[in-house]
């Protein structure tokens, strides 16, 4: 399902993380579409509230957990800085979808990072 919000469609998810040599792009590029994913299933679910949001978001948080075993296989990891990009991009969904009262811990909540 193609991403129809203009918004979302033109953002540079985790941007800044492609910037650092730290982070292998390929294991990157699987963290883009985890976020697409995201996007996908907001759009495809459309949450009634942020209770249903928090459920998409918590799939979306468990993927980046099984993301953080290959990344630390490849002498990375989802620290500080990882976390919050991660973070910052969860909340810009939230609120491009329209859930402005959105709390980022909850939405990536249960973590292991």
């Amino acid at each position: 399902m193609p991403i129809t919000n203009q918004q979302v469609t033109e953002h540079a998810f985790l941007q800044p993380l492609y910037e650092d040599a730290y982070f292998p792009d390929h294991l990157l590029d699987e963290g883009r579409a985890i976020l697409h994913r995201l996007c996908e299933r907001i759009e495809a679910e459309r949450p009634s509230d942020l209770a249903a949001l928090y459920v998409l978001s918590r799939a979306a948080t468990e993927e980046f957990n099984a993301l953080e075993e290959k990344l630390e296989a490849a002498g990375s990891g989802i620290e500080t800085v990882a976390r919050e990009e991660i973070a910052e991009d969860f909340w810009f969904l939230a609120t491009a979808y329209g859930f402005a009262d959105v709390d980022v811990e909850e939405m990536i909540e249960p973590r292991n990072w």
